[in-house]
This record gives C-alpha cells, sequence and structure tokens, in this order.
C-alpha cells in the first residue's frame, strides 16, 4: 500500500495534469514559466521526484503541443526551453526516446525552415537538436537521415542572428565528427554554404570545413560520389521553399 505521503503527492501531480489540460495559452503559458524557473538544471531523478515519479506525463503534454502548434508560433521559445529541461536532464536519456517517439527532430527541422518564427525560437530548436546529437551516434544519423544537414545548411545561409549561426555551426561540427556513414553529407551542406549572401555563414562554413579536414583527413570517395538525396541544391535556393510540418494542428 503506499503511504499517505505518497497518496498526497500523486494527487498534487494529478491536479496539475488537469490544470495543464483545461488551460488556455496565457495560463499554459504561466505554467511554463513556473516550470522553468523551478526546475532548470534538474536531474532526472530531481524531476521525477518534483513530479511523484510522473515527469514524463508532463513530457508527453508538452510534446504534443509543440506538435499541435508550432507552426503558430504558440509560446514556442518557453516550451522549447521547458522540452530542454528534460532532455538535458542527467540520467534522463528516457526522456530523449520519448521525445524522439513522437517525431521530434523532424518537428525541430521544420521550425527551422519557417519563414515567420522568431530567430530565438530557432535557436532553441536548434540547441534541442545538439541535445540529440551528444547522445550519440545513432542520433546524429537520425538527424541526418530526417534531411537534417539541408536544413541546418539552409538556416546557417538565411539566418541574420550571429549567434544563432554560431550554434547552428558547433551542431554542424558535431554532425561532422563521429559520424562517418553521413560525413560527406555534411561536407556537401557546408560547401553549399559557400555562395550565399552572408559573409559570416561563409566564413562559419569554413571554419566547421576546416575543422572536419584537420580531423579525418578529407571526405571518402564513396562518400564524394553522393547520392540523389544530396544533391538538391544550395541552402540559399532551399531557404525559398520553406516545409509546412505534416504534423500542425489547430491548438
Amino acid at each position: 500500500m503506499t503511504s499517505v505521503k505518497e497518496q498526497e503527492a500523486i494527487r498534487k501531480l494529478m491536479v496539475f495534469l488537469q490544470e495543464w489540460d483545461s488551460a488556455h495559452k496565457v495560463a499554459r503559458s504561466c505554467i511554463l514559466d513556473n516550470f522553468i524557473k523551478s526546475n532548470d538544471g534538474k536531474t532526472e531523478p530531481e524531476l521525477e521526484l518534483e513530479f511523484s515519479q510522473g515527469a514524463s506525463l508532463f513530457l508527453a503534454r508538452l510534446t504534443v503541443w509543440l506538435r499541435m502548434t508550432y507552426v503558430y508560433s504558440t509560446c514556442l521559445n518557453k516550451l522549447l526551453k521547458s522540452i530542454g529541461i528534460f532532455l538535458s536532464a542527467a540520467s534522463g536519456h528516457r526522456y530523449l526516446l520519448e521525445f524522439l517517439e513522437i517525431g521530434g527532430v523532424v518537428i525541430l527541422l521544420e521550425i527551422l525552415g519557417l519563414n515567420h518564427l522568431k530567430q530565438e525560437d530557432k535557436r532553441e530548436s536548434v540547441k534541442l537538436l545538439q541535445l540529440v546529437s551528444d547522445a550519440g551516434r545513432k542520433y546524429k544519423e537520425l538527424i541526418c537521415e530526417s534531411y537534417g544537414v539541408q536544413s541546418l545548411a539552409a538556416f546557417l545561409a538565411a539566418s541574420d542572428s550571429a549567434e544563432a549561426q554560431e550554434d547552428v555551426q558547433v551542431l554542424l561540427d558535431s554532425l561532422g565528427h563521429g559520424n562517418p556513414k553521413y560525413q560527406n553529407q555534411v561536407y556537401k551542406g557546408l560547401i553549399a554554404v559557400l555562395p550565399c549572401a552572408s559573409p559570416r555563414a561563409q566564413q562559419l562554413a569554413l571554419q566547421t570545413l576546416r575543422s572536419m579536414l584537420v580531423g579525418s583527413g578529407g571526405p571518402s570517395r564513396r562518400g564524394a560520389a553522393g547520392t540523389g538525396r544530396e544533391r538538391r541544391g544550395s541552402p540559399c535556393a532551399a531557404q525559398r521553399q520553406p516545409r509546412v510540418g505534416t504534423y500542425a494542428r489547430v491548438a
């Protein structure tokens, strides 16, 4: 039998989840503010303690709301930061898996291609993609398999935010190391940035190419031949055709 203390903790969790479920945009924004303020930097055990072993129930609600509303920029920055608390939690690998199960990578990449969204929202999306990449080789491959290199290169070329461009450079550099299956795809994506109109993007692309060449000795012959999927034109052209996500729904 559960103790009285445990029963009370579970009751509070259910009240919190019901409050979220019944809240409109303004109320949810306040809930997200409080969550970020109270839980930033917490580990998986600490989050589970906070949510009476039910933290995944709240993460599921956050990811569903993201999937439904990201096209409309509904509290997008706060929502991404809240999800980031789960993905960055020490010992919280299962949170990452839960996020990926709902197509999290595809959503994050599609955010980068939506011209009406703010640069700060796109930067938060890049930060979450970095957390995915940091989880290991198979997660880097997942990003690349989702046309992540093309999306990131297009955003690097088009962005007018120096901070966002630097975040993208770090992520592309991460995808270019410890990821032999898609290393040449990263080379091609970076090379495609060079003709764009942004000197800063050109500089960052060259720096990343240099880092990759020094670290690996250059692209393999097999990869240099490329595939049909990789020859899709420069990101400068790609940015004129943003994809609207298939997950978008009216909240």
